[in-house]
């Protein structure tokens, strides 16, 4: 069963178009990546997928039915944060969400304890929501959006403000509500490695157009294998790689490493090229192609030095 269909789906501020004609198809149970640069148009997508703005074109379906005709009915069964959930300050997190219970109305809903311990927050925890880290507001917001069951949820930068322990449990969590629930995810991102964890299916969207849609495992299919090195001296190899292998194409990461493509069966002789010069190799690995490579290849969004 299609969950989300957008047709179309445009969106202008004057003269400028923000999102441009994106025509997306996704399935009950998947959990597809919305993926592009700062302001790239995916906040505006996810916006016009909540009603909070119309679009200028195009047209918005969640489980066959049209957002605009049926916008109360629809949004019952999705749960969202758009940008930076805003709560009250001087309650506690427990108390913030028995007043969003209140106003919501729904008899379809989880408790407030239950989902506040799925997201990692201590109901009994007498701290203000104004002292919460970004993180625990974070949390808190998908658990406001989780007690009403929906059957989608629209995230926007899910993985915002969270240290590397709290996305782990983040991607756990979203998981969980995908396999055993068969929840609809929309996670929008532009943190690449969070999404290639995740998601089953991604679509890539740049100044306003959707570019590419592929799922993860052909994307991994697809893709070619490439070298990546850490050395001591980056430039000198930069240099020997050109002057003594005639390698061109590569890109410099950070923390000295060096990604070099279409070399992947010459690592041997790479190898060997960087001991002869005395230059330090403390990693050589093959690597497969990464969404960030492809994603950087679509876009154009980083030069090769």
């Amino acid at each position: 069963m299609i969950a989300i269909e957008t047709k179309n789906l445009t969106k202008s501020f004057g003269s400028h178009r923000a999102v441009d004609r994106v025509n997306l198809s996704i399935e009950q149970g998947e959990i597809y990546g919305f993926l592009g640069n700062n302001g790239a148009g995916k906040t505006t997508t996810i916006k016009m997928m909540t009603g909070l703005i119309p679009p200028t074109e195009g047209s918005i379906k969640i489980f066959g039915e049209d957002v605009r005709k049926s916008k109360q009915e629809i949004l019952k069964r999705v749960g969202c944060i758009v940008e930076t959930p805003g709560f009250f300050g001087n309650l506690t997190g427990q108390e913030n969400l028995q007043i969003y219970l209140r106003i919501s109305g729904s008899s379809k809903r989880k408790t407030i304890e239950e989902t506040m311990e799925l997201v990692g927050l201590d109901p009994k925890d007498p701290l203000l929501v104004r002292r919460y880290s970004l993180g625990m507001k974070q949390r808190l917001g998908i658990a406001r959006a989780l007690l009403n069951q929906p059957e989608i949820l629209l995230l926007d930068e899910p993985t915002n403000g969270l240290d590397p322990l709290g996305i782990r449990g983040m991607r756990k969590l979203l998981r969980l509500l995908a396999k055993e629930q068969r929840m609809t995810l929309f996670l929008s991102s532009h943190i690449l490695t969070e999404v290639e964890q995740l998601a089953d299916r991604v679509g890539i969207i740049h100044q306003g157009k959707l570019i590419d849609e592929i799922s993860m495992e052909g994307l991994r299919k697809q893709g070619s294998a490439y070298l990546e090195i850490q050395v001591d001296r980056p430039s000198e190899v930069l240099r020997l790689l050109e002057t003594e292998l005639g390698i061109f194409d590569f890109t410099v990461k950070a923390e000295n490493r060096i990604e070099i493509f279409d070399a992947a069966e010459q690592s041997a002789r790479i190898n060997q090229m960087l001991v002869e010069h005395h230059v330090e190799v403390y990693q050589l690995n093959r690597k497969e192609q990464s969404l960030e490579r492809h994603f950087i290849e679509l876009t154009k969004g980083e030069k090769r030095v």
